[in-house]
Formats: structure tokens, C-alpha cells, sequence
């Protein structure tokens, strides 16, 4: 059978001539678009279409959101899903630790005000890894991490030194009640850095959400821990993981990686117990929390 010309298509399918190529011209520039997308996807294997649309922006001409999710969703381009996180279960029957939540309904307005702490646990070839880290909650950086095999008041304080190390005291440093944040040496070090400290209600562990939620996006980034070969490897990419994080992934909220925007905000300097109720709620309104 003789293959049709485009006029003769064109006419059989109803359209103009020039329609087919208009189709051919922007399909090749989807195929195009696509590969793109999928070079983003690479690196960060998390990101939704407005993240790939700011990250391509960035480092090319700007690209609308919805034409990437067009695209997309053509070509049958998704992000990882989060796993999600499980309870810790081992603080459940403690008693409650008289420190309040004092950051409750509020917001920090600029970087070193207000940190949050947390620790979590990757199972690799029969044991666990544990990860403890101090994110600012203004910048989203993490400014602090340590790596043990072992959960106790050793892991949280290396932490805590490291962001100490690297970064001015805060004004508050927030946790849950888990046994380790209620540790005197824990306490003693914070404190003697002229820290208060700033615990979430017990059994509410949506009262440090910004830890829990970090955790859940990290563990998808650093992917499945089959596939590296030693402990010494899963380490190294755990901490390039961080690296990653804070120099390169796009923050939702903040348009940009959290090291860049807290370069940008690094002048603001307002003291966040002393901030006016309603100044805190515009910022954190426009930070997306």
C-alpha cells in the first residue's frame, strides 16, 4: 500500500496541512522537554512538575509548570513516593518533662532562632544505622548531623556539637520527649550555650513535624539501601545526601535550596521570642507552613 503524502493524510483526517507539522514540530519539542525532565528526575528523584519547572528555569530559559506537567504526564514521568515513617514506641510510657512547647503557633523570622532536632533509623545487613540531625527551621538547612550504630544520648549530642561547630547558639532548640533529648548531659550542653529548650507535647509527634517530614523525603532521595555494598559506602552517601539537601534539591517553600536562602536572609536578625505575634504569622504564611 503506497504511503500517503501529508496532504492526502491531512485531508482524510479533516485538518490542514500545516496542522501536521505544528503536531511534528511540538511533539519534538516535548521529546526534547522530556529528556530534560528526565535528567532532573535523575538527580533528584523526588521532585513533582513545579520543582523539575523551577529547577530547569534555573539552569535554562524559563519553563512554564504546566506545560511540565503536560509532558509528564505523556510520558508517564512520576516521582518517588514517600515511605512512610514508623513510630518510635520506646518513650510511650515515660513520664512528661516539664519544658513547654515555645514554638507552638509561631514561626522564626530569621536564621539561629529556632532549631529542631530529631533522629531516625535505616535497617542495613541485619542492624541499625542511626541518623540524628539539627535542622534550622527558618532556613530548612540542616546545620548539624551525626551517624551511630547506636540510639543514645552520645548520638543527639554529636549532633548538636556539630551544629554548635559550625553555627551561632540558637535561641531555642525544639524536640520531642524522647529518653535521649530528656538526658541531663543533652540539657546541660544546650543550656550552657544559653539555649532554651522547647519540647513537643508527649504523644504529639506532629509537634515536630518539620524533623518528621524531612526524614520521610530524605530516606526516598537516598534511595534503597540495597544498593550499596559496605557501611562505610551507606555512610558517605548519607552525608553527600545531606550535602545535596542543602546546597542543590529545590525547597518547596522556599523556591530554592535551604544554604542558598539562608545566604539570602542571612541580615535578618530579629529576636524571635520578642517578635510581635503578628509579624510571625505573615512569615510563616509566605514560607508555606
Amino acid at each position: 500500500m503506497p504511503q500517503l503524502t501529508k496532504k492526502e493524510t491531512a485531508k482524510k483526517m479533516g485538518v490542514s496541512r500545516s496542522s501536521l507539522y505544528y503536531e511534528s514540530k511540538k511533539e519534538k519539542k516535548d521529546l526534547i522537554l522530556k529528556a530534560k525532565i528526565e535528567e532532573v528526575l535523575k538527580r533528584q528523584p523526588r521532585y513533582g512538575h513545579k520543582r523539575v519547572a523551577m529547577d530547569l528555569s534555573a539552569r535554562d530559559k524559563k519553563v512554564n509548570k504546566k506545560r511540565v506537567l503536560r509532558v509528564m504526564k505523556i510520558y508517564d514521568l512520576h516521582p518517588k513516593i514517600r515511605i512512610r515513617r514508623h513510630r518510635k514506641k520506646d518513650d510511650e510510657n515515660k513520664p512528661a518533662m516539664h519544658y513547654s512547647n515555645l514554638i507552638k503557633d509561631h514561626f522564626p523570622t530569621g536564621i539561629n532562632q529556632v532549631w529542631v532536632s530529631d533522629f531516625t533509623y535505616i535497617w542495613y545487613e541485619g542492624k541499625f544505622i542511626y541518623l540524628a540531625t539539627i535542622i534550622d527551621l527558618f532556613s530548612r538547612e540542616v546545620v548539624g548531623s551525626n551517624i551511630m550504630v547506636r540510639h543514645d544520648v552520645n548520638l543527639i549530642r554529636g549532633a548538636l556539637k556539630n551544629a554548635l561547630n559550625q553555627k551561632k547558639p540558637p535561641q531555642i532548640l525544639h524536640s520531642d520527649q524522647g529518653s535521649e533529648y530528656c538526658s541531663k548531659e543533652y540539657l546541660k550542653l544546650a543550656e550552657s550555650f544559653g539555649i532554651k529548650i522547647s519540647m513537643s507535647h508527649k504523644g504529639s509527634p506532629w509537634e515536630n513535624g518539620y524533623q518528621e517530614s524531612f526524614y520521610g523525603k530524605f530516606k526516598d532521595d537516598l534511595g534503597k539501601v540495597s544498593q550499596f555494598e559496605a557501611e562505610a559506602q551507606l555512610i558517605g552517601a548519607i552525608y553527600n545526601q545531606i550535602y545535596i539537601y542543602n546546597n542543590e534539591r529545590i525547597h518547596t517553600a522556599l523556591k530554592m535550596p535551604p544554604k542558598q536562602f539562608a545566604e539570602l536572609n542571612a541580615n535578618l536578625n530579629l529576636n524571635f521570642l520578642s517578635t510581635p505575634h503578628h509579624l510571625v504569622t505573615t512569615v510563616s504564611n509566605k514560607m508555606g507552613t
